[in-house]
Protein backbone atom coordinates (compact mmCIF):
# COMPACT_ATOMS: atom_id res chain seq x y z
CA UNK A 1 0.00 0.00 0.00
CA UNK A 2 1.12 3.41 -0.95
CA UNK A 3 -0.66 6.45 0.74
CA UNK A 4 0.52 9.99 -0.97
CA UNK A 5 0.17 13.18 1.09
CA UNK A 6 0.13 15.91 -1.17
CA UNK A 7 2.88 18.69 -0.99
CA UNK A 8 2.63 21.14 -3.67
CA UNK A 9 4.79 24.53 -3.33
CA UNK A 10 3.89 27.64 -5.48
CA UNK A 11 8.03 27.52 -6.75
CA UNK A 12 8.40 28.16 -10.79
CA UNK A 13 8.51 24.35 -11.28
CA UNK A 14 8.25 24.12 -15.39
CA UNK A 15 4.79 22.94 -15.29
CA UNK A 16 3.62 20.83 -17.40
CA UNK A 17 6.20 18.45 -18.71
CA UNK A 18 8.52 18.46 -15.67
CA UNK A 19 11.30 16.24 -16.62
CA UNK A 20 9.20 13.93 -18.67
CA UNK A 21 10.02 15.67 -22.01
CA UNK A 22 8.14 15.17 -25.32
CA UNK A 23 7.66 11.82 -26.87
CA UNK A 24 5.10 12.98 -29.46
CA UNK A 25 2.61 9.81 -28.20
CA UNK A 26 -0.43 11.76 -28.90
CA UNK A 27 -1.01 13.73 -26.24
CA UNK A 28 2.07 15.73 -25.74
CA UNK A 29 3.05 15.04 -22.62
CA UNK A 30 6.10 13.20 -22.51
CA UNK A 31 4.89 9.37 -21.86
CA UNK A 32 6.37 6.66 -22.44
CA UNK A 33 5.25 3.18 -21.35
CA UNK A 34 7.93 1.59 -19.00
CA UNK A 35 9.84 5.02 -19.05
CA UNK A 36 10.21 6.46 -15.36
CA UNK A 37 11.96 9.62 -14.58
CA UNK A 38 12.96 10.57 -11.33
CA UNK A 39 9.77 11.74 -8.74
CA UNK A 40 12.09 14.36 -7.03
CA UNK A 41 12.23 16.22 -10.22
CA UNK A 42 8.14 16.57 -9.73
CA UNK A 43 7.74 16.95 -6.24
CA UNK A 44 5.62 20.13 -4.97
CA UNK A 45 5.63 21.04 -8.95
CA UNK A 46 1.90 21.46 -9.08
CA UNK A 47 1.52 23.80 -11.47
CA UNK A 48 -0.27 21.34 -13.62
CA UNK A 49 -2.31 18.62 -13.00
CA UNK A 50 0.51 16.43 -15.12
CA UNK A 51 2.98 17.35 -12.70
CA UNK A 52 1.29 15.91 -10.13
CA UNK A 53 0.35 12.49 -12.02
CA UNK A 54 3.82 12.49 -13.47
CA UNK A 55 4.48 12.77 -9.19
CA UNK A 56 2.33 9.82 -8.71
CA UNK A 57 3.00 7.52 -11.48
CA UNK A 58 6.97 7.50 -10.83
CA UNK A 59 7.08 7.65 -6.88
CA UNK A 60 4.82 4.97 -7.29
CA UNK A 61 6.99 2.76 -9.40
CA UNK A 62 9.91 3.24 -6.93
CA UNK A 63 8.36 3.05 -4.04
CA UNK A 64 5.41 0.79 -3.87
CA UNK A 65 5.54 -2.80 -2.72
CA UNK A 66 3.89 -4.03 -5.72
CA UNK A 67 5.48 -1.91 -8.16
CA UNK A 68 5.77 -4.08 -11.04
CA UNK A 69 1.94 -5.15 -11.01
CA UNK A 70 0.53 -1.54 -11.47
CA UNK A 71 -0.53 -1.19 -14.93
CA UNK A 72 1.17 1.94 -16.46
CA UNK A 73 -1.35 4.41 -18.10
CA UNK A 74 -0.75 7.60 -19.77
CA UNK A 75 -0.83 10.56 -16.71
CA UNK A 76 -2.09 12.80 -19.20
CA UNK A 77 -5.04 11.28 -19.85
CA UNK A 78 -6.47 12.25 -16.49
CA UNK A 79 -7.98 15.33 -15.01
CA UNK A 80 -8.08 14.63 -11.26
CA UNK A 81 -4.88 13.12 -9.63
CA UNK A 82 -6.67 11.23 -7.12
CA UNK A 83 -8.80 9.24 -9.87
CA UNK A 84 -4.93 8.29 -11.46
CA UNK A 85 -3.66 7.48 -8.37
CA UNK A 86 -6.62 5.16 -7.73
CA UNK A 87 -5.32 3.31 -10.79
CA UNK A 88 -1.94 2.94 -9.06
CA UNK A 89 -2.31 -0.27 -7.28
CA UNK A 90 -1.78 -3.94 -7.90
CA UNK A 91 -4.93 -6.03 -9.03
CA UNK A 92 -3.31 -9.33 -8.42
CA UNK A 93 -5.16 -11.62 -5.29
CA UNK A 94 -3.35 -12.59 -1.93
CA UNK A 95 -3.46 -17.10 -1.54
CA UNK A 96 -6.81 -16.46 0.21
CA UNK A 97 -8.17 -14.67 -2.81
CA UNK A 98 -8.69 -11.00 -1.22
CA UNK A 99 -7.09 -8.40 -2.89
CA UNK A 100 -3.49 -7.96 -2.19
CA UNK A 101 -3.84 -4.41 -1.33
CA UNK A 102 -6.69 -3.39 0.54
CA UNK A 103 -5.14 -0.51 1.74
CA UNK A 104 -4.60 2.14 -0.97
CA UNK A 105 -5.84 5.08 0.12
CA UNK A 106 -5.02 9.36 0.40
CA UNK A 107 -5.35 11.63 2.80
CA UNK A 108 -5.35 15.39 3.33
CA UNK A 109 -1.72 16.59 4.51
CA UNK A 110 -3.39 19.43 6.67
CA UNK A 111 -5.78 17.08 8.77
CA UNK A 112 -3.47 14.00 8.56
CA UNK A 113 -0.56 15.79 10.40
CA UNK A 114 -3.63 17.40 12.97
CA UNK A 115 -4.38 13.73 13.72
CA UNK A 116 -0.64 11.77 13.69
CA UNK A 117 0.64 14.69 15.63
CA UNK A 118 -2.02 16.04 18.00
CA UNK A 119 -4.90 13.96 17.56
CA UNK A 120 -7.11 16.34 16.04
CA UNK A 121 -9.95 15.75 13.37
CA UNK A 122 -13.68 16.70 13.05
CA UNK A 123 -16.53 15.62 14.99
CA UNK A 124 -18.39 15.20 17.49
CA UNK A 125 -15.71 12.70 19.84
CA UNK A 126 -17.33 9.57 18.63
CA UNK A 127 -15.94 6.53 17.03
CA UNK A 128 -18.66 5.32 15.09
CA UNK A 129 -18.98 1.25 14.76
CA UNK A 130 -20.94 0.25 12.07
CA UNK A 131 -21.95 -3.44 12.33
CA UNK A 132 -24.04 -3.11 9.30
CA UNK A 133 -23.93 -0.14 6.48
CA UNK A 134 -26.95 -2.03 4.43
CA UNK A 135 -30.30 -2.18 5.50
CA UNK A 136 -31.07 -3.15 8.25
CA UNK A 137 -28.51 -0.61 9.32
CA UNK A 138 -26.76 -0.88 12.63
CA UNK A 139 -24.75 1.84 13.74
CA UNK A 140 -23.50 1.86 17.58
CA UNK A 141 -21.41 3.96 19.42
CA UNK A 142 -18.22 2.29 20.48
CA UNK A 143 -16.44 4.77 22.60
CA UNK A 144 -16.77 8.88 23.11
CA UNK A 145 -13.28 11.51 23.59
CA UNK A 146 -13.97 13.45 27.16
CA UNK A 147 -14.54 16.88 26.58
CA UNK A 148 -16.65 16.81 23.49
CA UNK A 149 -20.05 17.54 21.67
CA UNK A 150 -21.05 13.78 22.74
CA UNK A 151 -19.54 13.87 25.88
CA UNK A 152 -20.67 17.30 26.53
CA UNK A 153 -24.49 17.01 26.35
CA UNK A 154 -27.13 17.66 29.35
CA UNK A 155 -27.37 13.98 29.17
CA UNK A 156 -23.77 12.57 27.54
CA UNK A 157 -23.82 9.76 24.91
CA UNK A 158 -22.47 6.81 25.79
CA UNK A 159 -20.75 3.66 24.08
CA UNK A 160 -23.55 1.42 22.73
CA UNK A 161 -25.74 3.63 21.78
CA UNK A 162 -27.87 3.32 18.41
CA UNK A 163 -28.56 6.06 15.92
CA UNK A 164 -32.14 5.39 14.22
CA UNK A 165 -32.23 8.60 12.52
CA UNK A 166 -29.88 12.04 11.16
CA UNK A 167 -31.72 15.16 10.28
CA UNK A 168 -34.83 13.23 10.32
CA UNK A 169 -33.59 10.44 7.45
CA UNK A 170 -34.06 7.09 8.78
CA UNK A 171 -30.90 5.22 9.28
CA UNK A 172 -32.36 2.26 6.48
CA UNK A 173 -33.01 5.42 3.90
CA UNK A 174 -31.17 3.83 0.71
CA UNK A 175 -32.14 6.58 -1.56
CA UNK A 176 -28.99 8.87 -3.02
CA UNK A 177 -30.72 11.90 -1.17
CA UNK A 178 -31.38 9.89 1.93
CA UNK A 179 -27.67 8.41 2.07
CA UNK A 180 -26.27 11.63 1.42
CA UNK A 181 -27.96 12.99 4.26
CA UNK A 182 -27.07 10.30 6.89
CA UNK A 183 -22.97 10.58 5.91
CA UNK A 184 -23.38 14.04 6.20
CA UNK A 185 -24.31 13.54 9.54
CA UNK A 186 -22.18 10.85 10.56
CA UNK A 187 -18.87 12.73 9.03
CA UNK A 188 -19.53 16.18 9.17
CA UNK A 189 -17.09 19.27 9.02
CA UNK A 190 -16.62 21.65 12.33
CA UNK A 191 -19.13 23.87 12.75
CA UNK A 192 -21.78 21.87 11.22
CA UNK A 193 -24.64 20.95 13.21
CA UNK A 194 -26.61 17.80 12.85
CA UNK A 195 -29.92 15.80 14.75
CA UNK A 196 -29.72 12.62 16.00
CA UNK A 197 -32.56 10.44 17.22
CA UNK A 198 -31.09 7.83 19.80
CA UNK A 199 -31.94 4.59 21.38
CA UNK A 200 -29.04 4.48 24.59
CA UNK A 201 -28.22 0.75 25.23
CA UNK A 202 -29.79 -0.90 27.71
CA UNK A 203 -33.04 1.27 26.74
CA UNK A 204 -36.39 0.77 25.03
CA UNK A 205 -37.09 4.44 24.58
CA UNK A 206 -35.43 7.08 21.98
CA UNK A 207 -34.67 10.56 22.72
CA UNK A 208 -33.18 13.51 20.46
CA UNK A 209 -29.79 15.00 20.62
CA UNK A 210 -28.54 17.99 18.52
CA UNK A 211 -24.41 18.66 18.15
CA UNK A 212 -22.66 20.83 16.60
CA UNK A 213 -18.97 19.27 15.03
CA UNK A 214 -15.73 21.01 16.17
CA UNK A 215 -12.13 20.02 16.20
CA UNK A 216 -11.78 17.12 18.81
CA UNK A 217 -8.87 16.13 20.28
CA UNK A 218 -8.19 12.84 20.86
CA UNK A 219 -7.11 10.77 23.66
CA UNK A 220 -5.26 7.97 22.74
CA UNK A 221 -5.23 6.29 25.95
CA UNK A 222 -8.55 5.63 28.11
CA UNK A 223 -10.27 4.16 30.86
CA UNK A 224 -6.88 2.93 32.74
CA UNK A 225 -7.98 0.88 36.16
CA UNK A 226 -7.65 -2.09 38.18
CA UNK A 227 -9.82 -4.97 38.83
CA UNK A 228 -9.22 -7.31 42.04
CA UNK A 229 -10.02 -10.77 40.97
CA UNK A 230 -9.92 -13.95 42.69
CA UNK A 231 -6.82 -14.90 40.77
CA UNK A 232 -4.85 -11.30 41.10
CA UNK A 233 -5.22 -7.52 40.24
CA UNK A 234 -5.97 -6.94 36.70
CA UNK A 235 -4.79 -4.20 34.98
CA UNK A 236 -6.98 -2.50 32.16
CA UNK A 237 -6.23 0.14 29.41
CA UNK A 238 -8.22 1.06 26.33
CA UNK A 239 -5.98 2.03 23.95
CA UNK A 240 -7.29 3.55 20.55
CA UNK A 241 -4.69 5.81 18.62
CA UNK A 242 -0.78 5.17 17.84
CA UNK A 243 -0.13 9.14 17.48
CA UNK A 244 2.69 11.10 19.09
CA UNK A 245 0.55 12.17 22.43
CA UNK A 246 0.24 8.49 23.35
CA UNK A 247 3.86 8.24 24.11
CA UNK A 248 3.18 9.97 27.62
CA UNK A 249 -0.46 8.71 27.99
CA UNK A 250 1.49 5.05 27.96
CA UNK A 251 4.02 6.32 30.06
CA UNK A 252 1.44 7.71 32.40
CA UNK A 253 -0.87 4.45 32.58
CA UNK A 254 2.24 2.62 33.08
CA UNK A 255 3.09 4.18 36.27
CA UNK A 256 -0.48 4.38 37.35
CA UNK A 257 -0.74 0.61 37.05
CA UNK A 258 2.60 -0.16 38.72
CA UNK A 259 1.38 1.93 41.88
CA UNK A 260 -1.58 0.36 42.50
CA UNK A 261 -2.19 -0.67 45.98
CA UNK A 262 0.96 0.93 47.60
CA UNK A 263 2.99 -0.14 44.59
CA UNK A 264 2.56 -3.99 44.48
CA UNK A 265 1.15 -3.20 40.47
CA UNK A 266 -1.02 -5.76 38.69
CA UNK A 267 -0.94 -9.28 38.23
CA UNK A 268 -2.47 -9.30 34.46
CA UNK A 269 -3.25 -7.02 31.81
CA UNK A 270 -6.10 -6.64 29.52
CA UNK A 271 -5.10 -4.18 26.66
CA UNK A 272 -7.96 -3.15 24.29
CA UNK A 273 -7.11 -2.75 20.85
CA UNK A 274 -10.62 -3.11 19.60
CA UNK A 275 -10.40 0.62 17.84
CA UNK A 276 -6.79 1.21 17.18
CA UNK A 277 -6.41 0.96 13.65
CA UNK A 278 -2.28 2.18 14.39
CA UNK A 279 0.55 4.96 13.52
CA UNK A 280 3.89 5.01 14.84
CA UNK A 281 5.77 1.61 15.03
CA UNK A 282 7.92 3.14 17.27
CA UNK A 283 4.81 3.76 19.91
CA UNK A 284 4.32 0.02 19.46
CA UNK A 285 7.95 -1.05 20.31
CA UNK A 286 7.33 1.25 23.19
CA UNK A 287 4.29 0.20 24.49
CA UNK A 288 5.72 -3.90 23.66
CA UNK A 289 8.48 -3.04 25.80
CA UNK A 290 6.55 -1.44 28.66
CA UNK A 291 4.37 -4.71 28.78
CA UNK A 292 7.26 -7.39 28.21
CA UNK A 293 10.25 -5.68 30.37
CA UNK A 294 13.95 -5.84 30.02
CA UNK A 295 14.67 -9.47 30.35
CA UNK A 296 13.24 -11.10 27.43
CA UNK A 297 13.49 -7.72 24.90
CA UNK A 298 17.10 -7.33 25.32
CA UNK A 299 19.04 -7.00 22.38
CA UNK A 300 16.23 -8.55 20.21
CA UNK A 301 14.20 -6.75 17.11
CA UNK A 302 10.62 -5.47 17.76
CA UNK A 303 10.21 -5.36 13.67
CA UNK A 304 11.86 -4.93 10.86
CA UNK A 305 10.42 -2.77 7.72
CA UNK A 306 11.27 -4.38 4.18
CA UNK A 307 10.96 -2.09 1.19
CA UNK A 308 10.40 -3.63 -2.80
CA UNK A 309 13.21 -4.99 -4.37
CA UNK A 310 14.89 -1.68 -5.72
CA UNK A 311 15.70 -0.49 -2.07
CA UNK A 312 17.04 -3.50 -0.13
CA UNK A 313 19.59 -1.63 2.26
CA UNK A 314 17.85 1.94 2.13
CA UNK A 315 14.67 3.31 3.22
CA UNK A 316 13.67 4.89 -0.23
CA UNK A 317 11.60 7.91 1.83
CA UNK A 318 14.31 8.77 4.46
CA UNK A 319 17.09 8.09 2.73
CA UNK A 320 18.85 6.14 6.04
CA UNK A 321 19.92 3.00 6.33
CA UNK A 322 17.56 0.02 6.75
CA UNK A 323 18.39 -1.30 10.23
CA UNK A 324 15.80 -3.54 12.84
CA UNK A 325 13.61 -1.49 14.99
CA UNK A 326 14.55 -2.61 18.36
CA UNK A 327 12.36 -2.79 21.69
CA UNK A 328 12.71 1.00 22.78
CA UNK A 329 14.20 1.16 26.26
CA UNK A 330 14.00 4.88 26.41
CA UNK A 331 10.95 7.79 25.52
CA UNK A 332 12.04 9.00 21.87
CA UNK A 333 10.52 12.55 22.42
CA UNK A 334 9.97 14.88 19.54
CA UNK A 335 7.95 14.61 17.14
CA UNK A 336 6.42 12.49 19.91
CA UNK A 337 5.53 13.84 23.50
CA UNK A 338 7.69 12.31 25.95
CA UNK A 339 10.82 13.20 27.93
CA UNK A 340 13.79 11.74 25.23
CA UNK A 341 15.79 9.43 27.04
CA UNK A 342 13.62 9.28 30.00
CA UNK A 343 13.38 5.15 31.04
CA UNK A 344 10.51 3.60 30.33
CA UNK A 345 8.65 1.63 32.83
CA UNK A 346 7.52 -1.73 32.74
CA UNK A 347 5.29 -4.15 33.77
CA UNK A 348 7.34 -7.38 33.60
CA UNK A 349 4.44 -9.09 32.71
CA UNK A 350 4.78 -13.00 31.32
CA UNK A 351 1.47 -12.66 29.19
CA UNK A 352 -1.18 -10.24 27.86
CA UNK A 353 -4.84 -10.35 27.40
CA UNK A 354 -5.62 -8.69 24.12
CA UNK A 355 -8.94 -8.12 22.39
CA UNK A 356 -9.19 -7.20 19.11
CA UNK A 357 -11.70 -6.59 16.27
CA UNK A 358 -11.91 -5.59 12.56
CA UNK A 359 -10.82 -2.09 13.03
CA UNK A 360 -6.81 -3.46 15.15
CA UNK A 361 -4.60 -2.95 12.27
CA UNK A 362 -1.22 -2.65 11.40
CA UNK A 363 0.99 -0.67 14.90
CA UNK A 364 -1.61 -2.77 17.02
CA UNK A 365 -0.83 -6.25 15.19
CA UNK A 366 3.09 -5.34 15.66
CA UNK A 367 2.43 -5.20 19.14
CA UNK A 368 0.38 -8.85 19.36
CA UNK A 369 3.27 -10.16 17.10
CA UNK A 370 6.18 -8.50 18.41
CA UNK A 371 5.59 -9.93 21.80
CA UNK A 372 5.05 -13.09 20.83
CA UNK A 373 8.07 -13.07 19.18
CA UNK A 374 9.26 -12.46 22.61
CA UNK A 375 8.13 -15.52 24.50
CA UNK A 376 5.33 -13.40 25.91
CA UNK A 377 2.60 -15.52 25.91
CA UNK A 378 -0.57 -13.26 24.14
CA UNK A 379 -4.57 -14.23 24.71
CA UNK A 380 -6.00 -12.69 22.07
CA UNK A 381 -10.06 -12.44 22.35
CA UNK A 382 -12.80 -11.43 19.83
CA UNK A 383 -12.81 -10.96 16.07
CA UNK A 384 -9.64 -11.59 13.60
CA UNK A 385 -7.57 -8.39 13.38
CA UNK A 386 -7.48 -6.28 9.91
CA UNK A 387 -4.50 -7.90 8.88
CA UNK A 388 -2.11 -4.85 7.84
CA UNK A 389 1.17 -6.42 7.86
CA UNK A 390 2.89 -3.45 5.02
CA UNK A 391 1.64 0.22 5.51
CA UNK A 392 2.89 3.62 3.91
Amino acid sequence: MLAILSACSSGDGGGGLGQGGNNNNGNNDGWQQGVFFDWGGFYQQCNSTLDQNNFLRSYSNDTYLWYDEIVDRDPGLYNDPLQYFDLLVTNELSPSGQPKDKFHFTYDTEEWEQLSQSGVSAGYGIQWAFLSNTPPRDLRIAYTEPNSPATNLAEPLTRGARILEIDGVDINDNTQAGIDTLNAGIYPAPGEEHTFTVQDLGSTGTRTVTMTAGSITSAPVQNTQVISTQTGEVGYLTFNDHIATAEQALIDAVNTLNAHDGGTGINDLVLDLRYNGGGYLAIASELAYMIAGSVPTAGLTFDALTFNDKHPVTNPVTGRPLEPTPFYTEAIGAPFNGTPGQALPTLDLPRVFVLTGGGTCSASEAIINGLRGVGVEVIQIGSTTCGKPYGF
